[in-house]
């Protein structure tokens, strides 16, 4: 488990701007429902409008609180008149901004998904799959917060301060004067608080994307964690992490709210020494008492609104953190890029595979050749089994096949097409896997057979667990074909997952079957059984089988053994016995020594 900083990292890797211009790049999600965003913003500016009539109100209640009674009534009438007005204002722009937000995070959750599902594993080897699912959740909800109350508040409290500020100076020109001296002294602590508060709102979303993916790194591998009781160490990774996490909250909270009280202070303070002035004006007959009354209120509604903006904005400064985030993985660059004019592969597929000098490092760990100049041809429906020592680059092959990473020289072709020439989705439909660590869903016994071929029926799925010699232990659990099989199907025993991915493969019905270790988890009964239905299965397709035991690959049509990225020996299994070299040795070790597979 890795328990570095990779926050940290993170941060170095990533872009230096942390402007609130961030947020345009959230423009394209938002500009297809223009028509609610413009409904909202009509009843943002209704209920603003309608807000900065109430003073104007109360100056007549106060300035006429001596007239005739129906007089007054008919003040204070019209004063519950733009309450309900402002309060059905109100209503109508939460519902509309609220919904807008929900609808464009949405969006954006299924745009960043459709964006790294589709990456590579050169992606993956670079960021934890936990920081991944961090920003699709507590970034996307980040944005959502703000698009669907923090802008609407922060347009609402605008247009307040800008129109409290216009009534302002109708009512008093002098006292406005007074005011807008206070304005330079209230935007200094703004603006260089604000700088330090997009930092540390930065830094404390880089640290709990880091303790989500250092979380689900534990989680995903809780047995072994648990097996080498490496709880107390997990235990205290995710705590420091957490810790630093929080120490960042921390700073941010502090510095927001010291930026808020001396705004805040600020902001009344110069209010009180106006209201003051006020009162000498009236008591000199300078003006009237409702007027102080509407001042002191428009100037009330401005300082509210200064107070709000300076809230809003470290909102605004993480959302825009978390929006530079999400871009990064909507613009992240894959190394394994389909072409701009796809060849298409070609129909029928006749499953011919070849291998042309190639050389291949994972990214990783550049300096070590995984394949040092494989020279391979695999000819239609024949049966090729990968042996050799862990490490030999058998499973490489696997992987190239299916084009997850590239070659650094040479050139893998299917069907005589060079892969990269062709769309990935195009050419995988033609291959089928079962890989040595058969991946589980969360579903049912019957849709993780149909993951292979999603149009499927219940009778073929069928057909296919017999064939994998699945279907008796499947008949056998609680619902049957429909008992849910856990996550990573913890339900099932290493063999019966194995099973269930085999069937998978052999429902899928492809020209070319990729098995890597595909019975390595099976007892000696089921592993006949399943290798008896792998041969059905293998007649008229390409096969590939990559295998330690060499029992399993004694009928391939080919026997390629490889050893530190090279192929040492091709040739079937009695000639490469009598050859001598490394398979005879392989198989000395496995047959003599009692370790066969039989």
């Amino acid at each position: 488990m890795a328990h570095g900083n990779p926050a940290a990292d993170a941060r170095e890797d990533r872009q230096k701007s942390r402007k609130l211009g961030s947020l345009g790049a959230l423009w394209p999600f938002v500009r297809p429902y223009r028509g609610l965003m413009a409904l909202a913003v009509l009843a943002l500016f209704a209920t603003a409008a309608v807000s900065l009539t109430l003073p104007l109100a109360v100056r007549r209640v106060v300035d006429n609180f001596n007239a005739e009674g129906g007089l007054l009534d008919l003040y204070f009438s019209a004063a519950l008149g733009i309450a309900a007005l402002l309060a059905l204002g109100t209503a109508l722009r939460y519902a509309l901004v609220t919904r807008l937000g929900e609808r464009v995070v949405a969006d954006i959750r299924k745009s960043v998904f459709d964006r790294v599902i589709g990456l590579s594993p050169v992606f993956y080897e670079k960021i934890m799959t936990g920081e991944v699912l961090s920003r699709i959740t507590t970034d996307t909800t980040l944005i959502q917060s703000v698009i669907g109350s923090s802008v609407s508040i922060a347009l609402r409290n605008l247009l307040l301060f800008v129109g409290g500020l216009g009534l302002m100076l109708f009512t008093s020109p002098k006292l406005t004067g007074m005011v807008l001296l206070i304005v330079p002294v209230v935007v200094v602590p703004i603006l260089t608080l604000g700088r330090r508060l997009r930092t540390l709102s930065r830094e404390n979303q880089d640290w709990i994307a880091a303790s989500s993916g250092n979380a689900a790194e534990a989680l995903t591998a809780v047995q072994t964690v648990q097996a080498f009781t490496h709880e107390t160490i997990s235990r205290s990774a995710f705590a420091d992490v957490t810790e630093k996490s929080f120490d960042a909250a921390r700073r941010r909270l502090w510095t927001r709210a010291l930026m808020t009280a001396i705004v805040i202070f600020l902001v009344f303070t110069g209010i009180v020494g106006v209201l003051w002035m006020g009162a000498w004006d009236v008591r000199a007959g300078e003006m009237s008492a409702g007027a102080l009354v509407q001042f002191v209120i428009y100037s009330v509604m401005v300082a509210g609104a200064v107070a709000a903006l300076s809230e809003i904005f470290g909102e605004l400064q993480r959302a825009a953190g978390a929006t530079e985030r999400l871009v990064e993985l909507l613009q992240a660059e894959d190394s394994i890029r389909d072409p701009a004019q796809p060849v298409a592969p070609p129909a029928p597929a006749r499953g011919e595979i070849s291998f042309e000098g190639v050389r291949f490092s994972y990214p990783s760990r550049p300096g070590v050749a995984a394949l040092d100049g494989i020279d391979l041809d695999i000819r239609p429906g024949e049966t090729v089994a990968l042996v050799g020592p862990s490490g030999a680059g058998k499973t490489t092959i696997v992987q190239l096949i299916q084009r997850f990473y590239d070659p650094d020289a040479g050139t893998v072709r299917l069907d005589g097409v060079a892969l990269p020439d062709m769309a990935r989705d195009a050419f995988r439909r033609q291959i089928a896997l079962v890989p040595q660590d058969p991946v589980i869903f969360a579903a049912s016994a019957r849709e993780n057979i149909r993951f292979g071929r999603p149009d499927a029926s219940d009778t073929e799925i069928e057909a296919a667990a017999r064939a994998a010699a699945a279907h008796e232990f499947i008949e056998k659990l609680p619902e049957g074909y429909d008992t849910w099989l856990g996550e990573r199907g913890v339900m099932l025993s290493g063999g019966q997952k194995q099973r269930v991915a085999i069937a998978r493969a052999i429902l899928r019905d492809a020209p070319v079957l990729l098995l890597d270790e595909a019975t390595s988890a099976l007892d000696a009964e089921s592993e006949r059984a399943v290798q008896r239905a792998v041969d059905v299965l293998a007649e008229g397709r390409t096969t590939i089988i990559v295998a330690h035991r060499l029992a399993t690959v004694k009928k391939a049509d080919r026997i390629v053994v490889m050893e530190q990225g090279r192929i040492v020996a091709q040739g079937g299994h009695d000639a490469l016995v009598a050859e001598g070299g490394l398979y005879a040795r392989l198989a000395r070790l496995q047959f003599t020594d009692g370790m066969a597979a039989e």
